[in-house]
Parts: C-alpha cells; sequence; structure tokens
C-alpha cells in the first residue's frame, strides 16, 4: 500500500492575514497617487491582482495546494456573474435608451419641473421613491439616476452632489423595500423575520434619511438660481431641436418598473428594457438614426447597424453643441467592460483571503474586547465595512459577518434583530463609497462620477452607519433576548446560571 502523505494546515496568524492587506493599501493608495481619477481603469486591478498574489503565497505557506486556492478564485468570481450579467444589460440599455430618447425626454421633463434650489433634495427623494418601489439601487441609478445627472448638467448643477443625492435616496429606498434582494438577505442569513427586520431597521434609517435631506435642501439654497435659468431653457431647446420629446418616450421605462415590481429578476427585466428602447428608437426617433447611419449602408441595413451598435457601443452624437455631446454620447456593454474587469479582479482577491482563513482571522480581531451591546453591534458594522473594503462585494460584507457574529450575539443575550440591521447599516449602506468594490465600480460606470468625488456628499449611506453605533453605545432601541442557561459544576452539585428576561430598551 502507497503512503500518502496528508500536508497539515496551519491556522494563518494576524501578521499573515495583515501582510496582503498593507500590501493591498500601499498600492492602491499609490495608485490614486498616481493615477488620480483614471485609478480604476487599469491601476487598481493591478493592485488587487497582486494583493491576491502575496496571499496565495501566505495560503500556500500555511499548507494549502493551488488547487484549492483556485477553486476558491473560481468560486468567488462565480459570485458576481449575476452583476456582470446585469452590469452588461444595463450598458445596453443606456445606449438603446439614449437613442430612443427615453433619458433625453426624462431630462427635458426634469429641466421643466425641477426648481434649482430643491433640485439636490428632490433628486435624493425620487430615488428613494423608485428604489423603494422596484426594491433596486442599480436599476435606480441606471434609469432615474443617468436622467436626473442630465438635469443637473443642464441646470449648472453638481455632478458630484447629484451623484451623492441619486446614490443616498437610492439606497435609501433599497435598504427599506421587501423586494430588495440585501434586505431579504440580512435577515436570512440572521435568523429573522422579513418585516420584523425592516420595521428595526426604520429606527436608524429613516431619521438619517431625513438628516441627508435637510443637508441636501441647505446646499440646493446656497447656489444661484438665476445663474440657472438660462441653462435650463438652452438645454430644452437643443433636446427638442435633436429628439422627438414625448410622454410616449418614457414607456420603456414604465414597463421596467412594473417589471421590476412584479418581482421579475433584473437581468431580464433590463435586458426587456434595452429592447424595447430599440423598437422605440426605431418608431419614433428615425431622423437621430438617420443622422448616425454610414453613407455606405443607407436604408434598412443603416437602421439595424445603428440600432445593433447602441447596443454594444453606445452612441455617440454630433450636435452642434459639444456639452449636449458629452451628455448623451454614452452606453453600450462595452462601456461595462472595464468595471467588469475591476470586479473580477476585487473578487479574486477576497476569494483567496476568505478560501486561505486570513479573513476569519481579521474577524476575530475584531472581537477582542466586545462585551457590551455597543461594543458588540459597532464592531459589526466596522467588519462589515472592512469586508466589503477587502472582498469588494456588499453581498459578502453581509454573509461572512453574519455567519460569524450569530452565534456570539445569542450568546451575549442580544436578539438576532439586532445583528441583521447591522449587516444591513454596515454592509449595504457602505458599498457604493468604495471604489473597487461591486456597487462602487457600478455607480462609477453608471454615473460618470468617481467614488472618491461624491464620497463626502452620500449623506445616508455616511450618516446612517454612524447613528447605528451611537444608538449601540447609548442603549437605544437594543432589543434583548434570554441568554442561554450555563449549567457550572461545583463539587457534586450542578449550578445553574439564570438568564435575564428579554427587554427592549
Amino acid at each position: 500500500m502507497e503512503n500518502v502523505t496528508i500536508k497539515q494546515k496551519k491556522v494563518p496568524s494576524l501578521l499573515d492575514a495583515l501582510i496582503p492587506l498593507g500590501v493591498l493599501v500601499t498600492l492602491l493608495s499609490t495608485s490614486v497617487y498616481l493615477f488620480s481619477d483614471n485609478s480604476s481603469f487599469g491601476p487598481n486591478q493591478i493592485a488587487l491582482l497582486f494583493s491576491m498574489g502575496v496571499a496565495a503565497v501566505i495560503g500556500l505557506k500555511n499548507g494549502y495546494s493551488w488547487a484549492e486556492i483556485e477553486k476558491g478564485i473560481v468560486k468567488g468570481i462565480s459570485l458576481s456573474l449575476g452583476a456582470i450579467l446585469i452590469l452588461l444589460a444595463v450598458g445596453a440599455l443606456i445606449g438603446s435608451w439614449m437613442l430612443s430618447g427615453t433619458v433625453p425626454t426624462l431630462i427635458f421633463y426634469g429641466l421643466e419641473l425641477l426648481n434649482p434650489s430643491f433640485f439636490y433634495a428632490a433628486t435624493c427623494l425620487i430615488c428613494a421613491i423608485v428604489a423603494m418601489s422596484i426594491g433596486s439601487s442599480w436599476t435606480t441609478a441606471a434609469t432615474v439616476g443617468v436622467a436626473l445627472m442630465g438635469v443637473a448638467s443642464g441646470m449648472g448643477m453638481s455632478d458630484a452632489i447629484t451623484a451623492g443625492a441619486v446614490i443616498s435616496g437610492a439606497y435609501f429606498g433599497d435598504k427599506i423595500s421587501p423586494l430588495s434582494e440585501t434586505t431579504n438577505l440580512a435577515p436570512a442569513v440572521a435568523g429573522t423575520e422579513l418585516f420584523e427586520h425592516i420595521r428595526y431597521m426604520l429606527w436608524t434609517t429613516v431619521p438619517s434619511f431625513v438628516i441627508a435631506l435637510i443637508l441636501f435642501t441647505i446646499i440646493g439654497f446656497s447656489g444661484d438660481a438665476q445663474e440657472t435659468s438660462s441653462n435650463i431653457a438652452e438645454m430644452q431647446t437643443l433636446l427638442a431641436q435633436e429628439f422627438n420629446i414625448s410622454w410616449i418616450m418614457l414607456a420603456p421605462l414604465v414597463v421596467l418598473l412594473t417589471l421590476a415590481i412584479r418581482k421579475m429578476p433584473a437581468f431580464p427585466a433590463v435586458a426587456i428594457g434595452a429592447l424595447l428602447g430599440a423598437v422605440w428608437a426605431v418608431l419614433f426617433q428615425p431622423d437621430v438614426i438617420q443622422n448616425m447611419v454610414d453613407e455606405e449602408q443607407q436604408g434598412a441595413l443603416g437602421v439595424t447597424a445603428v440600432v445593433w451598435t447602441s447596443l454594444f457601443d453606445g452612441v455617440a452624437f454630433s450636435t452642434a453643441d459639444e456639452n449636449l455631446n458629452s451628455l448623451l454620447s454614452r452606453g453600450g456593454m462595452s462601456s461595462m467592460l472595464n468595471t467588469i474587469w475591476l470586479i473580477i479582479c476585487a473578487m479574486s482577491f477576497g476569494a483567496v483571503l476568505e478560501s486561505t482563513g486570513l479573513l476569519k482571522a481579521i474577524v476575530a480581531l475584531f472581537l477582542r474586547g466586545a462585551h457590551s451591546a455597543g461594543s458588540m453591534i459597532s464592531r459589526t458594522i466596522l467588519t462589515c465595512i472592512g469586508t466589503n473594503i477587502i472582498t469588494a462585494d456588499q453581498y459578502i460584507s453581509i454573509v461572512m459577518p453574519g455567519r460569524m457574529y450569530k452565534e456570539e450575539y445569542a450568546k451575549r443575550g442580544l436578539h438576532q434583530l439586532n445583528l441583521s440591521r447591522s449587516l444591513e447599516d454596515g454592509g449595504t449602506i457602505t458599498s457604493p463609497l468604495i471604489p473597487w468594490n461591486t456597487c462602487g465600480a457600478y455607480m462609477q460606470g453608471v454615473l460618470l462620477v468617481h467614488p472618491f468625488d461624491y464620497f463626502i456628499y452620500t449623506f445616508f449611506n455616511l450618516i446612517n452607519p454612524v447613528l447605528a453605533i451611537i444608538y449601540a453605545y447609548l442603549g437605544v432601541k437594543i432589543l434583548r433576548i434570554p441568554i442561554p442557561e450555563v449549567v457550572v459544576e461545583v463539587g457534586d452539585e450542578k449550578v445553574v446560571i439564570e438568564s435575564p428576561q428579554a427587554k427592549l430598551k
């Protein structure tokens, strides 16, 4: 019989876990310093892959085989495939909706209805209502968010502040919607009921959103409304000259929102919206298409080529106004390829950390010294934020800390609702603030504003985790449960330590 040697795996030390993190932070900082806003277009990907290599070497040193590490990478990337398909569909949707006049019509009427003084607050509120209705921050940003970015351009408003308002509203609505994936995922991981989870979240979510609306209102009133009036009229005139503007152009948006409300999965819903936009372009924007038809491809073939191109490579307008060209020339699946590249690299790095046990060692560090409800909840939120940074995916930032902390909450007499709320306060909310996170990369790809530029204006996303930690330390709305009875043997006798009664502070 042959002797089979099984290599013993070593438990990674804290130093093992911190080395790849230190390398990543150093490389990402250098990337931003050298390449500024262009850091997400290649430099960050190299930083993530190099850091992944460092983590893999540490895993090999601790007894993991390359086959095991590679299997973890493949599994990690597979978790992002759903998001990648949605990204491709969103790219096609933006391209066809630009060509069909759907987005230009939204911009036109938005310029007519929105007052510059209330624009940022209204943007936040509109995105919140749409996201709450459909349960998707991504779809909201790619549809209404894109249109509102166009409205901001027409009014001469700040792109960064508008992006912050779009993201604040979209994530508030997504967080409290029972249709949202993350809102269903958090209670499933923690072991709580969906609507109890939503009701419990309102204590931190609603005050944070109200504060955000107040801040956006203050910023809006501090702007110069008179300067924007001429910009609005000029942009509306240009849009009306270039496109057939009518309420019927909004039909693709209505169909997409209806499909989302009826709980159709995001990928087919967005794909249908993109195809409907292509049909609308042929029916209602023949002049726009004709201006783009190549001289060598006239007739039906030329029209087909333009519409087809809008789906995979977006649209490029060549009007007399360069600002309008810059605003509307975008979209296509190809516009999302860099974002997909970033997501694959980020997921690979996170997968190596998880599969080699390095991430677990980092989380164990956070649990040290956590005795009170405040310290436990604050550590959970910080762990979710850290996981968002390290693994670059909001789903992992919910699932992993949820699994690791679930038993600890029960041992310390904290109801699992505290855990499910903390997973959302720290995981869901902070994901779009990180450039290499799937959500941050997506928002940059759709809104065309770098996360470092809109970061300071995502008031809701910044306030919510801070408020949740303050609640925890003050004991506000902290739900407690009986601590499991502990039997201790004292000599020949067994002593049962009683558990406290559940109470809501």
